[in-house]
């Protein structure tokens, strides 16, 4: 039997996961190559409204959500497999994937956390910036949109 990780608590120092340690997975598929996952989020608008009678009141409801695109970056490779997905929503074929990203433990063995963003397709993608004079690796992105975002947490208790 496991014993639960303590949870962050006065004189109980819970050290936050390394950013670095992540995978990417697409239709099932762990994808290694990339090296930063930028944009995850959501935002949920505000609405305002006055109660009637309560004129000095102003409450908020919940309105539409909102979800940020996700932008991938990665090294230039001969795989030309992200941009094919690409180039089929230029076509007008969007290819709608679930896409998950996974956040390990610090020794990068154990999934802690993921979440999963539902029908996914690429809306941006930005080449490499060329420079002959240059040392650096070639890092394209690409920006993926998603209908909704799951959390699936790997370290919910189990009921």
């Amino acid at each position: 039997m496991t014993t639960p990780t303590p949870a962050a608590q006065p004189g109980n120092v819970v050290d936050p996961y390394r950013a670095y340690n992540f995978k990417l997975v697409i239709q099932g598929v762990v994808q290694g190559h990339f090296t930063k996952v930028e944009g995850l989020g959501l935002k949920i608008d505000r609405i305002l409204y006055r109660s009637g009678g309560e004129n000095s009141t102003v409450r908020v409801i919940p309105g539409q959500v909102e979800y940020t695109p996700v932008t991938l970056k990665y090294g230039l490779t001969d795989s030309t497999e992200m941009l094919q997905w690409l180039f089929k929503a230029v076509d007008g074929k969007v290819e709608r994937r679930n896409v998950s990203i996974a956040m390990l433990n610090d020794a990068g063995s154990v999934e802690v956390r993921r979440w999963n963003l539902l029908g996914a397709w690429p809306c941006d993608w930005f080449g490499a910036p060329l420079d002959a004079m240059g040392k650096d690796l070639a890092i394209e992105s690409l920006s993926i949109a998603y209908d909704r975002l799951e959390l699936d947490d790997a370290r919910a208790p189990v009921a």
